[in-house]
């Protein structure tokens, strides 16, 4: 489940903090990892991220506020519960969209949830947000696909439709809109809107192949959990 590059990046980690004697591994600790991990760091370059800068205001943060175990103490570092967290959340994420590994560029969109640690804090002072991880983690893109009138190959792209009656949660919507089209929260209440006031709303204009993909995660992921929520590819009339 775990891939061998984000084992190798969590031990980094661990040995890492455990050799600082620091009583906790934190996210700045698993962050500072990440930058040397291969998928994460790929993700975060694509992003425009400067590791080199994200390195140093790490390395400094970590340095200047970690508690560490007294010199006459045996350290047993331990994961703080955010740093769990964050792995957890990839582990289902990863499951949900039925893919093989969770990968070190998983949890880098992971701990995004975590909003008051500083890792995210440094993240975003570079422009970072979860929905440009996730949508280069899922599409190999940075940002939303053009409007049809900038698109070159017209005939290859679709729009993705969802519908959803009365019978499914709208809580179950949003995690479909924020987990499988990378919608921040802004993009989801617009998109419910839609969906109360007729059942139906579209979710974008993507290349043909691509939204065929993620039309059937969602479909799978709503016949997992029992849903009628349906999904649709549609050319844009």
């Amino acid at each position: 489940m775990i891939a061998q590059e984000l084992e190798i990046s969590l031990h980094h980690a661990f040995v890492e903090a455990r050799t600082k004697r620091h009583e906790y591994i934190t996210l700045e600790h698993l962050l500072l990892s990440l930058l040397r991990n291969p998928s994460a760091s790929e993700v975060l370059r694509a992003c425009s991220a400067s590791l080199d800068e994200l390195r140093d205001r790490l390395t400094r943060h970590i340095d200047e506020h970690t508690p560490t175990v007294a010199a006459e103490r045996e350290v047993d570092t331990q994961p703080t519960i955010g740093f769990q967290r964050a792995i957890q959340r990839a582990i289902l994420r990863v499951q949900s969209s039925r893919k093989k590994e969770v990968t070190g560029a998983d949890v880098l969109a992971a701990m995004f949830e975590e909003k008051d640690s500083h890792a995210v804090y440094f993240l975003k002072q570079q422009g970072i947000e979860r929905r440009d991880l996730l949508r280069y983690i899922s599409h190999g893109v940075t940002e939303s696909p053009p409007p049809l009138e900038d698109s070159v190959d017209v005939e290859g792209t679709r729009q993705i439709v969802i519908f959803r009656d009365a019978a499914v949660p709208a809580e179950f919507a949003a995690r479909v809109l924020e987990d499988f089209l990378m919608m921040d929260q802004e993009e989801i209440a617009d998109v419910l809107r839609e969906l109360d006031g007729g059942g139906k709303a579209v979710c974008g204009l993507y290349p043909r192949e691509t939204a065929e993909f993620v039309v059937d995660q969602i479909r799978a992921y709503a016949r997992k959990h029992g849903q009628s929520l349906r999904c649709e590819t549609a050319i844009q009339k």
